[in-house]
């Protein structure tokens, strides 16, 4: 089962480094439940939300450092390079690079990413773009 689930995250990477949303049933399921407070349920808004992503950061890269598989559960460490191109969160394009990880858990059903959550630093990845994260709190 470990590397079932080991190849949907590799897969779920595949379409981060392409760009290629369109590949999203091959890895997540349909009623996708996303515990990110910036993203909706469903693998439609889960497609949205890689789209305005990529639309931010049109060089962006993961690099899958670590993937750790038990039960109905697979966690992965993952860092992410990019160049801020467009507008993300409300902050338009700065031309900075940046760098930041994730470390990502999700639940598998039916050979598919069916639940999501994740740690991720936004007040470090807000200062790298140049923004105040207590200042957007209160925007």
């Amino acid at each position: 089962m470990s590397n079932t689930h080991h190849a949907l995250v590799e897969s779920f990477v595949d379409m981060i480094n392409n760009h290629d949303v369109s590949t999203m049933e091959e890895h997540t399921a349909a009623g996708h439940i996303d515990h990110n407070p910036g993203v909706a349920d469903g693998i439609d808004a889960n497609r949205a939300f890689w789209v305005q992503v990529f639309s931010a950061f049109p060089d962006l890269k993961a690099v899958l450092h670590d993937v750790i598989a038990e039960g109905d559960r697979v966690a992965a460490r993952l860092e992410y390079t990019a160049t801020h191109q467009g507008t993300f969160l409300g902050i338009p394009a700065t031309g900075r690079p940046v760098n930041f990880q994730s470390i990502d858990i999700w639940r598998v059903e039916g050979g598919l990413l069916a639940e999501h959550w994740d740690q991720l630093n936004m007040d470090d990845l807000f200062r790298q773009l140049g923004a105040d994260p207590a200042a957007l709190a209160q925007s």
